[in-house]
């Protein structure tokens, strides 16, 4: 795979990522109406793929969604044995394909993988850590009563993200009106106060991501006290550490949240390489 030439496999066939393969009344393009995983592989691997199929089939369970597991796998081998050996992003879309308000056959269901490569963080930019600040709307999820899928309704996050990035920030943070935090438009987060490593509780406004599962996994096997808990503003400045991830970042240290310097600890790296760990057993 060359630096810029992404791969393209639709519906289990290799597509040129340059050609037109969807319809115009696809009811992704329409509506948003798609669910995607976002994963990273290492040569030629795909840490903690299982669990991301997992969570691909369990939402598509919950919203009637065609499954298309027995073409899937055999697809996303295909596009693994592409890939030269270097990092890169792989995103699973599912769509129902054509329609209108009422679903069409599932005949019409349609996936799409497609492959680019990525610059995974150097050690410096771990070491130098990420500038965040607060979204400017609030999160929304428009299943709040599934709040456990990824969806292609994605707009508040791509809102709060470009927001960031014009501001010159790496991520935007959600926040309630009650001050508190919930997550980042494309992260988990995690804060360590008084001995404590805490995340935002799961619910209608936060995701179970991959990788948030897999660092209370890593705290616990380094016996690193870890739990869901409420995060408020203030207490970023009593924060002993803090840290994003995502399947893509793994774990990133949190350098500064609104021009709030954040102290910097060791858990952000330990958990890093426990996971990484982990993830070649």
């Amino acid at each position: 795979m060359t630096a810029n030439k992404a791969i393209v496999n639709l519906n289990g066939i290799r597509h040129d990522p340059e050609a037109p393969g969807l319809s115009v009344d696809d009811g992704g393009f329409k509506f948003g109406d798609t669910l995607f995983e976002t994963m990273k592989a290492r040569d030629g691997r795909i840490p903690f793929l299982d669990l991301h199929l997992e969570r691909l089939e369990r939402s598509a369970r919950l919203l009637d969604f065609p499954y298309p597991g027995e073409k899937l796998t055999p697809a996303l081998d295909e596009v693994l044995d592409e890939l030269d050996g270097s990092a890169a992003r792989i995103r699973m879309t599912l769509s129902r394909g054509a329609g209108g308000i009422e679903p069409p056959s599932e005949s019409h269901a349609l996936f799409v993988i497609r492959a680019g490569s990525i610059q995974e963080p150097e050690d410096e930019d771990r070491v130098k850590g990420v500038v965040c600040m607060l979204a400017p709307n609030r999160r929304v999820n428009p299943r709040s009563h599934l709040p456990q899928i990824k969806s292609g309704n994605y707009g508040d996050c791509l809102f709060a993200a470009r927001h960031a990035r014009r501001h010159g920030a790496d991520e935007a943070l959600f926040v309630t009106d009650e001050g508190q935090l919930l997550e980042g438009a494309t992260t988990n987060l995690f804060l360590a106060r008084e001995g404590l490593l805490l995340t935002p509780p799961l619910g209608n406004l936060v995701l179970d991501g991959i990788m948030r599962g897999r660092v209370l996994d890593a705290a616990k096997r380094l016996g690193i006290p870890a739990a869901e808990g409420a995060i408020s503003l203030e207490d970023l400045d009593e924060a002993e550490e803090m840290f994003l991830t995502n399947s893509l970042v793994d774990v990133m240290p949190v350098a500064e949240v609104d021009g709030r310097r954040i102290n910097r600890g060791p858990l952000a790296e330990r958990l890093r390489l426990e996971m990484l760990r982990a993830a070649t057993m």
